[in-house]
């Protein structure tokens, strides 16, 4: 009878063990939490911003000549050079930038607007027999703007160096005055949009999330004034028969600037978290 109780006592111990196994603590530490990973550095996106620097005209050559009574040259000219012309510009920029994927390689557009304080004068004197033409001409440019593509490489995830080109505008304005010796004299102006080209490059660093620096060059050509004609009046104060002609003023410049930038979205969108059991 013993041998049976006790057989019967192991038996019922076995078949309880699992229930009781299942009301222990559990051993099984908290899940693991893997922390999301640092987005991607990535030039895509829209940004805008704010820029000041530093423009100065290319010297060139003014010239002009007189014509006399019936539009006959009368051999009175005039060729000299150039103000120089140069000032503080400053303006805003907004552009779009797309990095390909698993590359260093940038494209974008880019426009801008820029106010100007360019402007200069230069005297001249021309050339005739008996007496002689004495010139001055005040030349500005008072504001200008480009629309540019922009191809860069990201020597580092963070910097990016780029070259830029495309359509440029602006505009000139010029006043022109005349007086000779023999007591004669003029005066004249004009203003108006120019268009052309513009070439440069730069260099940009994304020093924080959303905000980069650039120092930028651009090399830019607008068409020439397009000059004037204009009476001369004698010391009377009486119109004559004599007009001079004033070729345009040439605008080739040289600008140096640096910049502010703030980007949408620059670093993409963070990763998700992921919690690991």
């Amino acid at each position: 009878m013993k041998t049976f109780s006790v057989v019967g006592a192991l038996a019922l111990a076995i078949a309880a063990a699992p229930a009781f196994a299942a009301d222990l603590p559990s051993q099984k530490g908290a899940p693991a939490f893997i922390a999301p990973a640092a987005p991607v550095f990535s030039w895509t996106g829209v940004y805008g911003g704010l820029n000041v620097g530093y423009s100065w005209l290319e010297n060139s050559r003014l010239s002009g000549v007189e014509f006399g009574p019936g539009g006959a040259p009368t051999g009175v000219a005039w060729n000299y050079p150039s103000a120089d012309i140069n000032g503080v510009i400053g303006g805003g920029q907004i552009g779009y930038n797309y990095q390909f994927a698993n590359t260093a390689f940038v494209i974008g557009l880019e426009v801008d607007f820029q106010g100007a304080d360019l402007n200069g004068q230069s005297q001249g004197v021309g050339s005739n027999v008996g007496y002689f033409p004495l010139l001055n001409t005040r030349h500005s440019i008072d504001w200008f703007g480009t629309a540019r593509g922009r191809i860069g490489y990201a020597v580092l995830p963070t910097v990016l160096v780029y070259g830029t080109g495309g359509f440029a505008y602006g505009q000139g304005s010029s006043r022109f005055t005349y007086f000779d010796t023999a007591g004669f004299s003029g005066q004249q102006s004009e203003s108006d949009l120019r268009t052309g080209w513009t070439a440069g490059g730069g260099v940009e660093w994304a020093f924080m999330p959303n905000l980069s620096a650039k120092i930028e060059y651009l090399y830019t050509e607008l068409e020439d004034g397009r000059g004037f004609f204009f009476n001369q009046f004698n010391g009377a104060g009486a119109v004559t028969a004599f007009t001079s002609q004033q070729r345009g003023v040439q605008n080739h410049f040289h600008t140096v600037r640096v910049g502010l930038n703030y980007h949408l979205n620059l670093f993409g969108a963070p990763a998700p978290v992921i919690a690991k059991y």
